[in-house]
């Protein structure tokens, strides 16, 4: 018998078509297909400027009702990593490190990390002041955060949430357009891949540092980014361990 992974999306958008031969129910996060040649098809997620959970989400840009919350004030006395042209540039990760102790990512130990979070000031000086891009446009700055979550990549379950900071690290990862009001509006199929592939490393490096619930901790995460993830998933990653 075939085994369902429900994603279940927490977006108000119609569900698949039944696919009444089929013997397998598959919930896809976004149900939205070709979403590079239809803009307008894009979603936009402020969940992760709103740590209070309601999820204001809107597909079309008139949607007049469609407001982004502003983000919360950072967390006291969490790590603040701090870059500015010349780190960027470089691909220099030692403010991290600097800022967070984390010399090496295989040692890093999440339990005081999670207690007071991360986030980032980034001090960029654009070479035209009238240049109009968000910093998240900037294929330099991108390509610094790459680099970043090549040699971290749990990093977003340690970030300053209810600061914005899970979004803003997403927006530097996965694809996007900038709308005035709804402000980062994600392609919805990249940010499904970037969420599920997270959750699946979250998931293993908490359990492997023995957090209680490390599942309900990658689901926080998710829900952060507007996803449900049913409990069933990490069931079958236990039926199916990879060897150490």
């Amino acid at each position: 018998m075939a085994t369902t992974i429900r994603f279940k999306p927490l977006f108000p958008l119609s569900p698949l078509p039944r696919q009444t031969n089929s013997p397998q129910t598959s919930w896809l996060s976004l149900p939205i297909s070709r979403p590079f040649s239809h803009p307008r098809r894009y979603v936009a997620v402020s969940v992760a400027f709103n740590p209070q959970g309601n999820f204001d989400v809107s597909l079309f840009d008139d949607d007049d009702e469609s407001k982004v919350e502003p983000p919360m004030p950072p967390t006291e006395g969490r790590f603040n990593v701090v870059i500015d042209n010349d780190d960027v540039s470089s691909l220099d990760l030692s403010p991290f490190q600097a800022a967070t102790g984390m010399k090496n990512p295989l040692s890093v130990k999440p339990q005081e990390f999670l207690e007071r979070s991360i986030g980032f000031s980034i001090n960029y000086t654009r070479q035209d002041p009238r240049d109009p891009r968000e910093l998240s446009e900037y294929p330099d700055i991108r390509l610094w955060f790459v680099r970043l979550d090549a040699a971290y990549p749990w990093l977003p379950v340690l970030l300053d949430w209810r600061a914005g900071e899970l979004a803003r690290y997403a927006a530097m990862l996965v694809p996007h357009q900038m709308n005035m009001k709804m402000g980062v509006v994600f392609n919805p199929e990249a940010l499904e891949l970037f969420v599920m592939k997270k959750v699946f490393i979250v998931y293993s490096w908490l359990k492997h540092h023995n957090i209680p619930k490390p599942e309900s901790k990658a689901n926080d995460m998710a829900r952060m980014l507007g996803f449900g993830i049913g409990y069933e998933l990490y069931d079958l990653v236990e039926n199916h361990p990879l060897e150490e």
